[in-house]
């Protein structure tokens, strides 16, 4: 049985992400658990999840994976959040609104896929800052 669809197409947050995460080279959007994800091969980015341990939804939220160096002062933000599932690996959320820090989101999403994203996708960026 496959699984319910957990956003809405028509979501202004969701289309600033999809926006920021498909303008990465060699991206796609695969729908997954009923939830859009970003891919370059393997995930870096998933809009919508869960607090780890309960059953707080934030639907308007991307999940991502954080600079390791970046981690303990994300977490210590409180608009961060250890995702169920893919928190055990290292992945972290952020909760969005439509006036998020949007150069902030980009930055996270970048990040997030130069750890994954093959070296031939990567020498397609612009250097980091």
């Amino acid at each position: 049985m496959p699984h319910p669809i957990m956003f809405d197409d028509a979501d202004p947050v969701l289309a600033r992400v999809r926006e920021i995460a498909l303008a990465l080279p060699d991206t796609t959007e695969v729908i997954a658990h009923g939830r859009p994800t970003f891919r370059c091969g393997k995930m870096f980015g998933n809009y919508g999840g869960s607090d780890k341990g309960s059953k707080v939804r934030h639907d308007q939220s991307i999940l991502f994976i954080p600079d390791e160096a970046e981690r303990p002062a994300l977490l210590d933000d409180p608009r961060f959040f250890l995702p169920a599932y893919l928190g055990a690996y290292g992945w972290l959320g952020l909760v969005l609104e439509e006036k998020s820090d949007w150069a902030e989101v980009g930055e996270l999403l970048d990040a997030s896929y130069r750890q994954i994203a093959p070296r031939r996708s990567i020498a397609k960026l612009p250097a980091p800052d």
